[in-house]
């Protein structure tokens, strides 16, 4: 049974040409239907077995890529899939996380034969930190010992949500040496699953420990606020790609802690 988004406008819409065609051959009339909104959609074969599922921001310019894409560049196997296709159903969502959720759902329960990420459930990982002497411990671990504070679970965005933390408190403890002061092999995320970002000033790792309380509850702007100002260009980039991915994954996870008893 697929659980039900409750952001999800569960209304569906089909549309399929009378024969197996390339979407470049449907006509303007099917892509002109289709609504500027996320949601999901499902490409379907014979028998109307689910061949691929996608998400989109919004659904007209995402499917109408197909259209205007040119075969030649086409990935091998889009074009098979392209070729097998016979009909399309689409769900609107009233947002992309709302999108991205469906899209999960449908790709566990259907397993369609042309997508390969998100078909089979991944281990579940936590994003757990705590403060040590001398440091902020960072760590993606499985189960949640007591002593941490922790967002979660996650799938595979785990690892590079923790690459993208690790660079920005490094950035905040460190402001006098940014991004090229890291340790060798940081910056790439060579560090393991386990990080400590040192520094003896305690209050200072303390501060960033609660600071990360509020952003895993969606207090994204107060996080970015406290982030100091980037001194080299090249660093601008970085964090602005940083910042995005750490409150779109982190900031929409719930947060707890576990105490010593």
């Amino acid at each position: 049974m697929l659980v039900t988004d409750s952001e999800c406008n569960r209304r569906k819409h089909v549309f399929g040409p009378t024969r197996n065609r390339l979407l470049s051959d449907w006509g303007g009339s099917f892509f002109r239907q289709l609504p500027e909104a996320p949601g999901v959609y499902l490409m379907r074969g014979s028998a109307d077995a689910v061949l691929y599922v996608g998400k989109a921001k919004n659904l007209r310019h995402r499917l109408g890529s197909y259209r205007v894409a040119n075969p030649e560049r086409m990935a091998r196997r889009t074009l098979r899939l392209l070729r097998l296709v016979e009909r399309i159903a689409w769900e609107e969502c009233n947002s992309e996380r709302a999108a991205l959720q469906r899209e999960s759902e449908l790709l566990l329960a259907l397993k369609p034969r042309f997508n390969r990420a998100g078909v089979w459930q991944r281990p579940k990982r936590f994003l757990a930190w705590r403060p040590q002497s001398g440091g902020l411990e960072l760590a993606v671990v499985e189960s949640v010992e007591d002593g941490w504070h922790y967002a979660g679970p996650f799938g595979a965005q785990a690892k590079p949500v923790h690459r993208a933390l690790v660079r920005l408190l490094w950035g905040r403890v460190h402001p006098e040496t940014g991004l090229a002061g890291m340790p060798p092999r940081w910056f790439h995320g060579e560090h393991g699953m386990r990080v400590l970002i040192s520094h003896h000033n305690d209050a200072l790792i303390s501060e960033a420990c609660e600071r990360l309380l509020p952003l895993a509850n969606a207090g994204c702007d107060a996080f970015q606020q406290w982030l100091p100002p980037v001194t080299a260009p090249f660093e601008q980039p970085i964090r602005d790609e940083d910042v995005e991915l750490v409150t779109r994954h982190l900031g929409a996870r719930a947060v707890a802690n576990k105490t010593v008893p």
